[in-house]
């Protein structure tokens, strides 16, 4: 809903709004109306019915292409008992909504959805006390559907419009509010088709990119030419001929070009001359890992043990050792970031498409040298988000520009400030230690994760406006990196240990699934090289060592999807092969056991021809905590190319309650085809200054034709709470491809990405693989 047909439409359950006087009339429309209630303890601060019955919410987390704007009002639909087509949502806009956090975590339905639920049960019970009164019957007699409540059977009938009458419901936000009983939903679990997709289809929604201001010029940053050069001296006389050339704006290494057209802006920021000191920045990208392993260290997290691993370690009959690491990875956000800004008389307003707008709030005022309280701002949809990418620099730029050239600005970043400058996510290197008994039981588990250190509040984040313009930021955000690190297996003698490095290297946040995917990716292919160790099977093993119900539930459901065949890895080797102890611990699925046609096929020990087949399993509970994920990878390996293609996966997903299966499904394939592409292909290039890996050559992604079946599972537990599932089967992709290249190979895949080059070496040394 957009506001102006908000306030066009009138009455509510909060008080009549008045608009400020703005200069520029879209301003004007969307400004926020004064009035509007945002204590978070009262209803009418999360959602208003108006005179048309229809309901708008407003809601602190976004959408990012998720589908969480359809799944959030299916929530509210349900607990106020109105129809779904009634609710429209308003989201991410700081005069409007009140800071629920960054939209991250995948935690928009569990954290986001659970204040709006109790917001609308709380709202649904004063409404029925006001209909009890207007009826004169006893409240227990009432039932309400579709917005009208209704007194027993046949008796009289009023609407949620009549009875909000044009004020404010000045209701408390209950939250031990009763909600409704899972039995009796109408509209939660069902797959409702997203709202925001026919408009998307046919061109008429309003992207981030689509949006224009009265009078609103275009700008072009000009980077330096390497990451910590300094600015010398500009030559504005370089640019004054191009046509629609506005000016140049700077402030200390800051600087920018302004045109009355976006091409105008781009001939100008190519042509402008510059002139820069630069300086070394990154390690040698050839000894990555060693740089990082030798980096001084932070304050290490807890240690988490159970026993005594290294006693345990020293007297096993057979030991395992290997070393895990994960490259820097970008965004890769196939559309670009952009955003509008409008500075003027002290406030500046920002359309953007940030995934935390209010965070974003203070730090675009702290670059800018205003009250955060003259910040605003208003969420419009733009290219595929999954943790910070390049959308918040980018509202800073435009912010900044719009400062310096008082016009109001459009910003869009081209594919080289996509690679080259958005955040990084940083590497990940792990060491793991695992001792077996003379019978081939794991008895101890040792691991030790060197990991980026976090340091600084996201008030201080480094935008690049802000540090360019000389205000030197010392935060280092990562996205709780260390969760997955310990496993869930249950040992007799576990040490974990994580290791913070105080890099400086590196600008680095949040990238999808941060940290559980790099460790679980360690964790998960470790155990299976146990397993092999011990002559089991893999997916057997799992069970043996889990008690939790529902981690074994996932993992005999995607046997079952599979049609898993019990057997030890790789593909052929059994018991006269290998030497270890049984492959007891779980029923599974036999093969063909409710699998369908499309069971895994794997060749044997003697697999003719240049292609060989193998399949990997893993598995997580995502943070140990939440949302619970095993999957089956199927692939194929090139021996003459090294090249591996993944061909089928099959998910078993448990993430609690499901609002809206085919929206979770679609985060789930989502999410495995984009791990898919970072765990083959991606990883960013760098020499001492720069990154270098500034296109889609150089930083290439996952095509159409290489994108395998994907079979999903949800399985759906109404009782329980709702958890993410944006972020969940990502984190299990790397090892279980790893794990499947084993099964087909023999060799063991520890290096993300698995680049062709990496396997041929493996495959011609199997024994140092």
């Amino acid at each position: 809903m957009q506001r102006r047909e908000f306030l066009k439409a009138g009455g509510g359950l909060v008080v009549a709004f008045t608009l400020p006087t703005l200069p520029l009339a879209a301003l004007a429309e969307d400004a926020p109306p004064t009035g509007k209630d945002m204590r978070p303890d009262e209803v009418d601060t999360w959602l208003v019915v108006g005179n048309d019955g229809k309901v708008t919410v407003y809601s602190g987390k976004v959408d990012l292409g998720t589908g969480a704007r359809t799944a959030l009002a299916q929530l509210v639909a349900e607990e106020l008992d109105v129809d779904f087509g009634a609710v429209r949502l308003i989201m991410g806009d700081t005069g409007l909504t009140v800071d629920q956090g960054q939209t991250a975590g995948s935690q928009t339905i569990s954290n986001g959805g659970a204040k709006l639920r109790q917001a609308a049960a709380s709202a649904r019970q004063a409404l029925l006390a006001e209909a009890a009164q207007r009826l004169s019957v006893e409240q227990t007699r009432l039932t309400v559907a579709k917005g009208v409540v209704t007194a027993g059977e046949a008796g009289p009938t009023i609407t949620y419009a009549a009875l909000v009458s044009d004020k404010p419901l000045n209701v408390k936000l209950d939250p031990k509010v009763k909600l409704k009983d899972p039995g009796a939903y109408t509209i939660i679990g069902k797959s409702i088709q997203r709202v925001d997709i026919p408009g998307k289809v046919t061109g008429e929604f309003t992207y981030m990119h689509d949006f224009k201001l009265p009078g609103m010029l275009h700008a072009r940053v000009v980077r330096p030419p390497s990451i910590g050069a300094t600015l010398v001296d500009v030559d504005e006389t370089s640019v004054r001929d191009i046509n629609g050339f506005v000016s140049v704006v700077r402030k200390d290494n800051f600087v920018a070009v302004l045109g009355k057209t976006e091409w105008s802006a781009i001939k100008a920021a190519r042509a402008l001359k510059t002139n820069w000191n630069e300086r070394d920045q990154f390690p040698d990208q050839a000894q990555l890992f060693e740089y990082w392993r030798g980096l001084p260290r932070g304050k290490d997290d807890p240690v988490v043990q159970s026993g005594d691993a290294d006693g345990a370690l020293a007297s096993a009959a057979k030991h395992v050792k290997a070393t895990y690491d994960f490259p820097v990875h970008t965004h890769g956000s196939i559309g670009p970031s952009c955003a509008v800004a409008d500075f003027r008389d002290g406030h500046c307003t920002i359309w953007s498409p940030s995934q935390s707008t209010h965070s974003l709030q203070g730090e675009i005022a702290r670059t800018l040298d205003i009250d955060k309280a003259a910040v605003r701002l208003v969420y419009l949809d733009g290219s595929g988000c999954y943790g910070r990418n390049g959308h918040e620099d980018c509202s800073a730029d435009a912010a900044l520009i719009s400062q310096l050239a008082k016009a109001p600005v459009r910003v869009q970043w081209m594919r080289a400030d996509e690679h080259g400058w958005d955040p990084k996510s940083p590497p990940t290197l792990v060491d793991l230690q695992a001792g077996l008994d003379d019978t081939g039981a794991l008895m101890a588990w040792k691991s030790e994760f060197f990991i980026a250190q976090a340091r600084g509040t996201m008030d201080e984040f480094p935008l690049l406006a802000a540090v360019l313009s000389g205000k030197p930021r010392p935060t280092y955000l990562t996205g709780n990196i260390s969760k997955n690190s310990d496993v869930m297996y249950e040992f007799p003698h576990v040490k974990t240990e994580v290791h913070r490095m105080a890099d400086k290297a590196f600008r680095t946040a949040h990238l999808r699934t941060p940290g559980r995917m790099q460790n679980t990716f360690a964790n998960e292919a470790f155990f299976d090289e146990v397993a092999a160790a011990a002559n089991a099977d893999p997916l057997q093993w799992r069970l043996k060592y889990l008690k939790d119900p529902r981690s074994r539930a996932v993992l005999e459901d995607v046997a079952k999807m599979s049609g898993w065949q019990s057997r030890p890895s790789p593909a052929g080797q059994g018991a006269e092969a290998m030497k270890g102890g049984d492959a007891k611990g779980g029923d599974v699925a036999k093969a063909g056991d409710t699998a369908g046609a499309h069971a895994v096929k794997t060749g044997d020990a003697a697999q003719g021809g240049d292609v060989l087949k193998g399949r990997g399993v893993a598995f997580v509970r995502y943070d140990n905590e939440r949302t619970y994920v095993a999957v089956v990878v199927q692939v194929e390996v090139d021996k003459r190319n090294g090249g591996i293609r993944v061909t089928d996966v099959w998910c078993s997903h448990d993430c609690g309650q499901v609002v809206n299966p085919d929206g979770v499904r679609n985060q789930v394939e989502g999410g495995i085809v984009q791990t898919i592409s970072r765990t083959l292909m991606e990883q960013i290039t760098f020499d001492r200054q720069k990154v270098t890996s500034l296109d889609w050559s150089s930083y290439p992604i996952l095509r159409f034709t290489q994108v395998p079946a994907i079979h999903v599972h949800l399985i759906d537990r109404p009782e329980k709470p709702a958890w993410g599932a944006g972020e969940m089967a990502p984190t299990v992709i790397p090892a279980a491809i790893s794990n499947a290249v084993f099964d087909a190979t023999g060799v063991r895949l520890r290096s993300v990405p698995f680049l062709p080059d990496k396997v041929l070496a493996a495959l011609k040394a199997p024994a140092a693989a």
